[in-house]
């Protein structure tokens, strides 16, 4: 078995992935072309369009968002208000669009979708992380995501304080339920996994699933370099934390590495808090990516006058504009990963 080919979590996607991806929603979107904004809007028409959040919440996706508006006008600029990771409060602008008029209402859809996605990821990743508190277990992702927006929901999840667990089958060996069930018994399955860790290069780290404290203590005495207690209550993690760290009656004393302990199941904002106890390393939360809601934001268009808005005044080029909150505020450039070079000046993506 091979190791992980690339290290992906917490990236994002690679250029090239980014502006495929880019192109496949406005295809879906615009089709053979956007016909309320080609009847009614004049080719030279500019526009400033102003993204701003109806609710409370972490941003993220500014780099997907600005490629859409990029792929239908290459000279469209885009300034960020409240950077990724920053937190928006309803009523704030958090970015803004200079670009002609036809391509910021035939983009506006398509970048909005990717923003509220992706920052409602970000917002709610945030709250976990707020509800363990600082110096508590790390919050995880699973790979429980939209079909192809994963490197991106990923990104969100660091974005709003959050660990990546594995990208994809080939960062480590997760032993769980149904491969136990594939051999018929929990040890072999084990023990398989250990060697087959081995024979990796670089060796992966092996992590196997626990669905009893008898299951969690042979793993632990296995050797195993994590166990991921699943659907356990906070009095069964106490005793499985005891077990990994030789302090319960008859534990044998660690004798290599201490175990990780990863608690997963049955987690909630409400109770996430009682399963944080000392000796629990991370807590996955596949509700992060698979049930987060969507960031409210709307996008206000206001038109510019022939000769207005090349540069604003007070806000140089490449400069964020005064009341940054930090150097990542400001224009995203036309250099940024997965900008698109020689795109169409048409509305409609080719």
């Amino acid at each position: 078995m091979a190791g992980p080919s690339r290290a992906r979590a917490g990236r994002g996607a690679a250029p090239g992935e980014l502006r495929a991806l880019v192109r496949r929603a406005l295809a879906e979107d615009v089709g053979a072309g956007d016909a309320t904004t080609l009847g009614l809007v004049a080719p030279r028409t500019r526009a400033r369009g102003v993204i701003r959040a109806k609710a409370a919440g972490v941003v993220s996706g500014h780099a997907v968002a600005a490629l859409v508006f990029r792929a239908l006008d290459p000279r469209a600029r885009y300034e960020v208000e409240v950077a990724d990771g920053g937190r928006a409060e309803a009523g704030a602008a958090v970015a803004t669009v200079t670009a002609g008029a036809r391509a910021i209402l035939t983009g506006e859809r398509v970048a909005l979708n990717f923003l509220q996605r992706l920052s409602g990821i970000a917002t709610l990743t945030a709250r976990f992380v707020a509800a363990v508190g600082e110096g508590g277990a790390a919050i995880l992702d699973t790979r429980k995501t939209t079909p192809g927006l994963r490197a991106l929901e990923k990104q969100a999840v660091a974005t709003g304080g959050g660990r990546n667990h594995r990208f994809g089958l080939d960062d480590a060996i997760l032993v769980k339920d149904n491969h136990v069930a594939a051999l018929g018994d929990f040890t072999r399955a084990v023990c398989r996994a250990l060697l087959a860790a081995r024979r990796c290069r670089p060796p992966l780290p092996v992590i196997v699933e626990a669905r009893t404290l008898g299951q969690a203590a042979l793993a632990i005495d296995l050797g195993v370099d994590r166990v991921l207690l699943d659907n356990f209550t906070p009095a069964q993690v106490r005793r499985a934390v005891a077990l990994a760290a030789g302090e319960a009656p008859g534990a044998a004393a660690p004798a290599g590495a201490r175990v990780e302990i990863e608690v997963s199941g049955g987690v909630n904002l409400g109770n996430v808090k009682r399963y944080a106890l000392p000796g629990v390393d991370c807590i996955s939360i596949g509700a992060l990516t698979h049930s987060a809601p969507a960031f409210d934001l709307s996008l206000d268009l206001e038109p510019i006058a022939a000769g207005e808005g090349k540069k604003r005044a007070g806000s140089p080029r490449g400069e964020p504009r005064r009341g940054s909150p930090g150097p990542s505020r400001g224009r995203l450039r036309s250099g940024s990963p997965g900008a698109p070079r020689g795109a169409s000046r048409e509305t409609r993506p080719r």
